[in-house]
């Protein structure tokens, strides 16, 4: 794809103008492919739920960002793609929720296998990127004291959530793609997570403001709402952000999982010195 026709492209210039030059030239990298897996074991969010053999709502807005960045988008609720050829994908996305090694009722989408969860684990940590959205970290949940192999992957869990309500974005991770122009802090009306087992290693790209928020579930300080990671050698970005139609059609929210998709590509060079420690203190205390 031509620079200039790559500019042109639906909505790309407004994005482009703050992402690194390499971008603009070849986009993604024809030819590659992007796996995005939206299969529920738990809550089917309204934005995956498919109408008969239909995409569902975000799949359809990941499969036209994927035209416009040079990607082809794969959307799958088959759990059985994991343990079929995932060398073939530059990177996997994730909106599932709950155990996806148990069958649904009343659903043909046949679960993950349990090779098939290790062989997706064991592929992030050999150099596959990963990007989560909203309900990605509530699947696989951890037992006791004891964090799942999927959740230390990822870098958080699911707690809770109050009432959708709009809430402060805080920017400290400006220099990470796609964040150059949203200022130090944006406002949106979403449905916020509350999270648990944030990872010590995380790069805090967004952090929740809490305060004013309605709710117990977010009577408590600051903590990381997208971030960035390395799993081993596999590079892994997550926003809370995803929960509803409108928000997916968010330019802010487009720049925020285009350029997590940039990084995790490799399209984008970001260091993700872990920061959780000095911009968000109180990240797993779940009390003020």
């Amino acid at each position: 794809m031509k620079r200039r026709d790559f500019l042109a492209s639906a909505g790309a210039a407004a994005v482009l103008s703050a992402f690194p030059l390499r971008w603009t030239k070849g986009a993604f990298g024809q030819g590659r492919k992007i796996l995005y897996f939206t299969r529920s074991a738990g809550y089917e969010h309204s934005v995956v739920a498919r109408n008969g053999g239909e995409l569902s709502f975000s799949e359809k807005i990941l499969v036209e960002w994927g035209k416009e960045y040079g990607v082809d988008v794969v959307c799958t609720k088959d759990g059985r793609v994991f343990d079929d050829d995932l060398d073939q994908f530059a990177a996997i996305a994730l909106y599932a929720t709950g155990d996806l090694t148990k069958p649904v009722q009343g659903r043909n989408e046949p679960p993950m296998t349990e090779s098939g969860l290790k062989r997706l684990l064991d592929a992030v940590a050999a150099g596959k990127g990963v990007v989560g959205f909203h309900a990605a970290n509530d699947a696989f949940h951890s037992h006791g004291n004891e964090v799942s192999p999927f959740i230390r992957m990822l870098g958080g869990e699911f707690l809770t959530h109050g009432k959708q309500q709009e809430a402060t974005m805080k920017v400290v991770s400006p220099h990470f793609p796609g964040m150059e122009k949203l200022g130090e802090s944006f406002r949106l009306l979403e449905e916020w997570y509350a999270m648990k087992n944030l990872a010590s290693d995380l790069h805090v790209i967004l952090v929740q403001e809490t305060a004013g928020m309605e709710g117990d579930a977010y009577n408590r300080p600051p903590y990381p709402a997208t971030w960035a990671r390395m799993h081993e050698k596999g590079r892994v970005f997550y926003t809370s952000m995803g929960h509803r139609e409108d928000v997916w059609t968010s330019d802010i929210v487009k720049q925020i999982a285009v350029g997590g998709f940039a990084w995790v590509l490799g399209e984008a060079d970001f260091d993700p010195v872990p920061n959780i420690a000095q911009v968000t203190p109180g990240a797993n205390q779940l009390k003020r």
